[in-house]
């Protein structure tokens, strides 16, 4: 598990994030847990064309944390699931081979290609199935998704923890993060981020990418409403006529 260390900065050019959002992190995210608020209600004008939604939780959360987004996805129109896997401990052979058989299957039974959002580490879960199956993935959006490596966070001692069980298929994951998807992506991050650099949250410049800076923290990206306004946007686009977000608002 050597490849680990390759993974976080140690230049000090990226940093981690302030302790002080780091700690206000927890309390944020139990309230939006526990109280996740009234349903968001949809805009009639981005109802969806009904197509596949998969969303991949954050690194040590589960469904429950996108609950919230998937009934508004629903609401909107779309077929929205999550990922049954429980919680994401990171690229274990089990959740790498689970996540494969989700895709796919649910790409099986809509005939239909499947959009894909992630949070955090189910960001980057879903941009390297996206860039794996392009054919089946019509676009990504990742939620404070720390791809662009080496990263800084103030949960490397957890992850590096964690790394024990995980897949030998990781590492070769990790090598081959710098090539962006095929597929239109929105890179969606916060400046307030306590938990990663959102530096590394950034995609590479270039046709069908983009990247989104929205006001809020790390742990409740999925349920921020700027957020939900945006992907609704994104979702509503057509297959073949994906526009930049910063154009729909022109």
């Amino acid at each position: 598990m050597g490849y680990i260390d390759d993974l976080f900065d140690r230049s000090g050019q990226i940093r981690r994030p302030d302790w002080r959002l780091f700690a206000a992190e927890g309390g944020k995210y139990a309230k939006y847990v526990v109280a996740p608020g009234p349903r968001p209600v949809p805009l009639p004008a981005l109802k969806g064309d009904g197509h596949p939604v998969l969303v991949i939780p954050a690194f040590l959360s589960s469904d429950r944390s996108t609950a919230r987004l998937r009934r508004y996805l629903r609401q909107l129109g779309y077929q929205a699931y999550g990922w049954g896997l429980g919680a994401n401990l990171g690229p274990t052979q089990p959740a790498l081979d689970g996540l494969e058989v989700r895709l796919l299957g649910i790409h099986r039974r809509h005939e239909r290609r499947v959009s894909l959002i992630g949070a955090s580490l189910g960001g980057v879960f879903a941009r390297e199935f996206a860039k794996k199956f392009p054919g089946e993935v019509r676009q990504l959006i990742t939620l404070c998704a720390p791809f662009n490596l080496p990263t800084a966070t103030n949960v490397e001692p957890i992850f590096r923890l964690a790394s024990r069980r995980y897949s030998a298929d990781a590492e070769a994951m990790w090598a081959g993060m710098a090539a962006p998807p095929t597929v239109p992506v929105t890179a969606i991050y916060t400046k307030q981020d306590g938990i990663v650099a959102w530096q590394s949250c950034l995609e590479e410049a270039g046709p069908f990418r983009e990247n989104i800076q929205v006001d809020g923290c790390h742990s409740t990206i999925a349920g921020n409403p700027t957020v939900l306004d945006i992907i609704a946007d994104r979702l509503a686009q057509r297959e073949d006529e994906w526009r930049p977000y910063s154009e729909m608002l022109s």
